[in-house]
């Protein structure tokens, strides 16, 4: 375990719990402390989940600041707790300079992406598209959104068969990897690599088309996506019997049967099989009526 050579004050920038629960666990595990939590209200209009109320979930004793009111009453409370470091993570609103300009040792944000690939409101959209590997980056924060020099850059691969949970504790496995070699870095006056904007990609939130399983492709491809769409929640979606449903769990399974991509091969509880281009999936319904507003829930 490696320790950056003094103890920092952080101010942590968070909406989603794991990334909070990460960056606090790091802290105390370094011997730092994160002196406040700046979160958004109502989790930032369900863009992580259903709507999480960060600031009711976190230790009584974290000081914590929620706000949307960032040339204002944020850099006034932040200013006040003289943090040696801002860490972002998962947080939906551009931090401006007159808070970033702050911290001693400047303002970092984690981004669950290969930046310069994978810029903008979905990174899940790299690992929908077919990544073979999966990336955090640690970057500094400047006022284009993802795209400050780059501290640390861990990157993993991926088995064909991907599912959320393999995706998600990839990178927590990064997670810790890259706030030690960028903090460290930044601490010791470095401030990181440049990024090749000759190589850097937009991504866009998933349109409802993508949202929905297509039976015609190959049943790791239909995973793959489905896993990307399932990220911090169930929000792919497929049609079964005519009807568009919700559905999560979805993962590759033999059949030989041959039989039209879009047949139910066999039904039980939630549980459907459907024939695919080249086997057949199996996957759970969690919801049986279309969703009236099936936007993707992203991390940024």
């Amino acid at each position: 375990m490696s320790q950056s050579p003094q103890s920092l004050r952080i101010v942590a920038f968070n909406m989603f719990p794991p990334a909070y629960e990460g960056v606090a666990v790091w802290a105390a595990s370094r011997g730092h402390k994160v002196v406040l939590l700046v979160t958004l209200p109502e989790g930032g209009e369900g863009r992580y989940g259903e709507n999480p109320n960060l600031a009711s979930l976190v230790s009584p004793e974290q000081d914590v600041l929620v706000s949307k009111r960032m040339k204002t009453t944020v850099p006034t409370v932040v200013r006040a707790m003289e943090p040696d470091l801002i860490i972002s993570a998962t947080f939906a609103k551009r931090i401006p300079p007159v808070v970033t300009e702050i911290p001693r040792y400047g303002a970092l944000n984690f981004r669950f992406a290969p930046l310069p690939r994978g810029r903008g409101p979905n990174p899940q959209r790299v690992i929908y598209e077919g990544d073979t590997t999966t990336s955090v980056t640690l970057h500094r924060i400047v006022p284009e959104f993802d795209a400050g020099a780059i501290l640390s850059q861990p990157t993993r691969a991926l088995p064909d068969a991907i599912t959320p949970k393999i995706v998600l504790e990839s990178w927590l496995d990064m997670f810790n990897d890259a706030l030690d070699e960028g903090i460290a870095r930044a601490v010791a006056g470095e401030y990181g690599t440049p990024q090749d904007e000759s190589r850097a990609t937009y991504a866009a939130v998933f349109t409802p088309d993508e949202k929905i399983l297509s039976w015609d492709e190959p049943a790791l491809t239909i995973q793959r996506r489905a896993t990307a769409l399932n990220l911090v929640g169930p929000h792919s979606i497929a049609e079964i019997d005519g009807q568009l449903v919700t559905v999560q769990d979805v993962h590759a399974v033999p059949d030989s049967t041959k039989a039209v991509p879009g047949t139910v091969l066999e039904r039980d509880g939630d549980t459907r099989i459907v024939r695919v281009a080249d086997t057949a999936v199996q996957m759970t319904i969690v919801a049986a009526t279309e969703p009236a507003h099936p936007e993707a829930v992203t991390l940024a």
